[in-house]
């Protein structure tokens, strides 16, 4: 689906004048579903900066990209400017991060700031610099595809002579021999307490069922932190061309910022005191409902990247009322096609699906998963090719290899 509705949004904006140029709402209506919204809005921050104040002109390095652009950090600058410009410039993404983590044996957590800095410095030695986007589109894919969190697999990987912790795991090499290349030498690695900070960490002794996975160790990360809110599906069954349901804007800026949603309050204690909250936001946009017609319908519980949020789904349906018609800024009707390809969160795409659910006559909004034939499979991706022609034999013995880069 990410690759379906990217392809769109390069189809509807070829250029970057014509991302300048859209509405953010039109930005966040085709980026929906995506997740981490906020990307959609800095790409059209970035096209604006480059189109209204850099005379159009891309910036082609990655220190100029990183510095000029809104949005753009290290990684992306580097991506930009390796693949797009040829710049021979490392990147560290997550992927990358984990396959170098167990090509070098460095068992610490990479997130600090010691390991990534030497992470980005062996990216910056390793990167091949006559095909410098090639290589790191490969090093990404290697990671995504074979170099896996969990399970990976090992027997396919083209680089696998290379791993130390392959090596580590097949005890071809004492533990007090690992020299991490590029790195400081395993006495200068070793300061006064003698502990590497770049090996396992003490409280995280060699794990022997783990193999290569002992590289790295992430830090434990913290829970996401729950919230709960009351949302609610207000729906005009006999409105002027059809039902139509009411969604109000999220601000501008925080989660979610822009996106259109069902009205929603924060969570109260009780019930009772959760529904007067809620009918007081929906007469907030509509004026004076039914208090009666309120119904619980049930719970959506969805997990944005630090947020665990759990909706109180309700619905209300206005049968035998006079049609709202206005509404305050920043709230709108719309009929249930219009739902479906306006910009809103997966989140409330979940929650109108209990309200569907629960209605008479309405089907659920699931689908039945369908089994894929052989003909229907999904293709190699573009980064898998990549990374299979990489990798072959032909390579010119003129350009440097990963190999002769490691040893």
């Amino acid at each position: 689906m990410r690759w379906t509705q990217t392809g769109g949004h390069m189809l509807k904006w070829p250029t970057l004048q014509d991302l300048a140029s859209a509405s953010l709402e039109e930005v966040n209506q085709l980026w929906a579903g995506l997740g981490y919204y906020s990307r959609g809005r800095r790409l059209q921050e970035g096209a604006r900066k480059v189109v209204e104040e850099l005379g159009g002109h891309m910036p082609r390095t990655a220190e100029t990209l990183q510095q000029l652009l809104p949005g753009v950090g290290r990684y992306t600058a580097g991506a930009i400017a390796s693949i797009a410009f040829g710049q021979a410039t490392g990147v560290v993404d997550g992927n990358v991060a984990r396959v170098l983590c167990r090509v070098r044996a460095i068992g610490a957590d990479p997130s600090s700031n010691l390991v990534s800095q030497q992470l980005w410095s062996l990216a910056q030695q390793l990167v091949d610099p006559a095909r410098p986007g090639d290589f790191n589109q490969a090093a990404m894919e290697l990671g995504a595809t074979v170099c896996t969190p969990q399970r990976p697999l090992c027997r396919q990987c083209p680089v696998q002579s290379l791993c130390r912790a392959r090596q580590r795991v097949e005890r071809e090499r004492p533990l007090a021999s690992w020299n991490l290349l590029g790195s400081p030498d395993v006495e200068e690695c070793a300061p006064s307490t003698g502990q590497c900070q770049l090996c396992l960490p003490p409280s995280e002794p060699w794990d022997q069922t783990l193999g290569v996975v002992n590289f790295p160790r992430k830090a434990s990360r913290k829970p996401p932190r729950e919230e709960s809110s009351a949302t609610c599906v207000l729906e005009q069954s006999r409105a002027l061309g059809g039902a139509r349901i009411l969604l109000v804007q999220r601000p501008n800026s925080g989660l979610l910022a822009g996106l259109w949603e069902f009205p929603s309050v924060t969570w109260e204690p009780s019930e009772q005191l959760q529904r007067k909250a809620l009918l007081q936001e929906l007469q907030r946009w509509t004026g004076p409902l039914p208090a009666t017609h309120l119904r619980h319908l049930g719970e959506v519980v969805h997990v944005f990247s630090h947020i665990k949020l759990t909706y109180q789904v309700y619905g209300l349906a206005l049968e035998g009322q006079t049609p709202v018609t206005t509404v305050p800024p920043g709230a709108r009707w719309l009929t249930r096609e219009e739902f479906h390809t306006a910009a809103v969160s997966t989140a409330m795409k979940k929650v109108f699906r209990v309200y569907e659910g629960q209605q008479p006559g309405t089907c659920k909004g699931f689908k039945r998963p369908q089994v894929s034939s052989p003909s229907s499979r999904k293709k190699p991706s573009m980064g898998q090719q990549v990374l299979d022609d990489f990798f072959q034999p032909h390579i010119s013995a003129d350009a440097p290899s990963l190999n002769s880069a490691v040893q």
